[in-house]
C-alpha cells in the first residue's frame, strides 16, 4: 500500500469512525501518545494533515496483537481518539513482529 493511499485510509476510516452524537475521549497529545506507547504498545504506523491542514491525523497500532487507533490531533495540542480497533494488518507489520 502506497504512502498516499494510507493516507486516504487513515482519512476515511476517521471520517467513518464515530457515529453521530458520539463522544470521543480528548487530552493532551503527550498523555495520550504515552498510554497508547505504554499500555497497549502501539507504534505510530503513519500520520497526515487532514484538509485544511489544521488536524493531524495518526495511524497507531500494534503488530503483535492486532490492536490500532487513530488519533487527532488539534493545534492547541488535544488530541482526540477518534477509532479503535482490532485485526490490524498493515504496511511496515510481518508476521510475528513485536510492536
Amino acid at each position: 500500500m502506497t504512502r498516499r493511499a494510507l493516507t486516504l485510509l487513515i482519512a476515511l476510516l476517521a471520517l467513518w469512525a464515530a457515529p453521530a452524537g458520539a463522544q470521543a475521549t480528548c487530552g493532551d497529545r503527550a498523555v495520550m501518545v504515552e498510554k497508547l506507547l505504554n499500555q497497549y504498545r502501539e507504534v505510530q504506523m503513519g500520520a497526515g494533515l487532514a484538509l485544511g491542514g489544521a488536524r493531524l491525523l495518526e495511524l497507531w497500532a500494534n503488530c503483535e496483537t492486532g490492536t490500532w487507533t487513530i488519533l487527532k490531533t488539534y493545534p492547541d495540542g488535544i488530541a482526540c481518539v477518534m477509532a479503535v480497533g482490532q485485526g490490524w494488518q498493515g504496511v511496515g507489520c510481518k508476521a510475528g513482529q513485536p510492536a
